[in-house]
This record gives C-alpha cells, sequence and structure tokens, in this order.
C-alpha cells in the first residue's frame, strides 16, 4: 500500500468532523503570521497561572513581586514571566493594551477598574465575572468576583 493509500485510508476511517478538526489544529501552524492570535493566547494564560500561583501574597504599594505586590505589579510580574512587557501603573498598562469590548474578553485579559476616565485598579480575567489581583492594603492575592461595572478590558499583545 503507497502512503497516500494509506493516508487516504485512515482519513476515510477519522470522518469528515474528525479531519475538519484535525486540519484546524494543524492548519495554523503551517501557515506563516496565523499562529499569532495562539501565542498571545497562550501567553495571556500563562500570566493568569503565574497570578494565580501567587494567591495569598500579601499586598504591598509599589511592590513587583515576587512575594509581595500592588495591582499593577502583580500583572506587570505575570506577565513579565509569560514573556510579554508591561508598563508599570495600571493607567499605563490600560494605555499599551488593545482596548476590547466585554464581549470580546477573554481569559488571561486585564480588567481595569476606573472612575470616569482615570483608571485606579487593574486585574487579570480569569473567566465567569473574576479576576485574580492584588486588591488592596491588609489584603493578599485572590481570586473576586468583578465588583464593578465601571471597568475596561484590554489585551496584551
Amino acid at each position: 500500500m503507497t502512503v497516500l493509500n494509506c493516508v487516504s485510508a485512515r482519513l476515510s476511517r477519522l470522518g469528515t468532523a474528525s479531519v475538519l478538526t484535525a486540519t484546524a489544529v494543524a492548519l495554523p501552524t503551517l501557515l506563516p503570521g496565523t499562529a499569532q492570535p495562539a501565542e498571545a493566547a497562550t501567553a495571556a494564560v500563562k500570566a493568569l497561572n503565574v497570578a494565580a500561583s501567587k494567591k495569598g501574597s500579601p499586598y504591598q504599594w509599589g511592590a513587583t513581586g515576587p512575594s509581595r505586590f500592588d495591582c499593577s505589579g502583580l500583572t506587570l510580574y505575570s506577565f513579565k514571566r509569560a514573556g510579554k512587557k508591561l508598563p508599570r501603573t495600571a493607567a499605563a498598562q490600560y494605555n499599551s493594551s488593545r482596548h476590547i469590548s466585554a464581549k470580546a474578553r477573554r481569559v488571561g485579559d486585564l480588567v481595569f477598574f476606573h472612575t470616569g476616565r482615570s483608571v485606579y485598579h487593574v486585574g487579570i480575567y480569569a473567566g465567569h465575572g473574576r479576576i485574580w489581583h492584588a486588591p488592596k492594603t491588609g489584603a493578599r492575592v485572590r481570586l473576586e468576583r468583578i465588583w464593578s461595572g465601571g471597568v475596561w478590558y484590554g489585551r496584551v499583545a
């Protein structure tokens, strides 16, 4: 049996749905430039996992880790460990991120809390309306429900 016949026989056994799934998974790695969104998503998920690994670390204003954090220090540290650069403050992180709608948000996106046009807090979206963040003095890094409608979302490129 030739290689082509062997591949053809296996594909016919897989069925159309399986072939389409395999194509969707394999195709981005074969075409230059199409894997970038997946790479960005991977970095965002890595950053989220780094933030989650810091659960219980104490808040300290101005701290960027590895054992104490303020809100933007946690996001800066998490994305740095995932291979992405962010500026130091929540407002600067908002300005450097790609702004997205709430409907477009994904796990690993940044969640910015604001009053008017001023950003005052940032966390990493964990799904299901929750974020990982370093809340305030006296608190520790934790997973918490988004408590305000005054939020904007940003994606790290």
